[in-house]
């Protein structure tokens, strides 16, 4: 039997790795649904998010104190927005209340 061809086995080896990878924005979408927010608002923001916060801001958003256990819809605005103003990056308090209304509203 014949054996394949490194030339073939690399390119092939480099395509399942990447599959392997999960995207920033698939990280943040499945990070938003977990929170109890509907998919169809959770692709949007997580879009948005990712096109306007460095990946030092995602990291930073995912440590947000305690949202991991809370459907976010249980939450009030108040709460939410000092939860985001905990993490002190006035950035991501305007990107992420920017994205979830926006795309609230659009869906």
């Amino acid at each position: 039997m014949p054996r394949p061809s490194r030339l073939i086995l690399l390119p092939l080896l480099a395509a399942v790795a990447g599959c392997a990878t999960v995207s920033p924005e698939a990280r943040v979408r499945g990070k938003l649904i977990e929170a109890g927010i509907r998919p169809p608002v959770a692709g949007c923001m997580a879009e948005r998010m990712v096109d306007r916060l460095s990946l030092v801001q995602l990291k930073r958003l995912q440590s947000l104190g305690g949202l991991g256990n809370h459907d976010v819809r249980g939450m009030s605005i108040d709460e939410l927005v000092h939860r985001l103003r905990a993490l002190q990056d006035p950035e991501i308090v305007s990107v992420v209340l920017k994205a979830g209304i926006g795309c609230s509203i659009a869906s």
